[in-house]
């Protein structure tokens, strides 16, 4: 009895522990997007130039695809900070190329 009380407080804390590392990694991934690292926490700068109202963003953040797995494929993205230098690869969802 005590056995499968224990299994299944075993399989609870892996279901939830594996949801919880899910989650944070889709939360370091739209931090990325967005422009911050969750490393350092450097952000996007933004200049504006006051002659001509133009306005300038630098980005830490450095993406590049590493894979692209077809139209409705998985694509691969690395994300480089240029501040701590941090590399983190992370799957989006590809784009439709039907045209539609």
């Amino acid at each position: 009895m005590y056995t499968l009380i224990l299994l299944l407080i075993l399989f609870l804390i892996v279901i939830f522990g594996t949801l919880l590392y899910f989650k944070i990694q889709n939360q370091k991934q739209v931090m990325l997007e967005a422009g911050r690292c969750p490393s350092c926490g450097s952000e996007t700068k933004r200049f504006e130039d006051e002659s001509s109202g133009v306005l300038f963003e630098v980005s830490p953040i450095e993406s590049r695809i590493l894979k692209n797995h077809g139209c409705s494929g998985i694509v691969e993205i690395e994300y480089i900070c240029k501040s701590c230098g941090v590399k983190e690869i992370h799957n989006s969802v590809g784009n439709s190329c039907c045209g539609l």
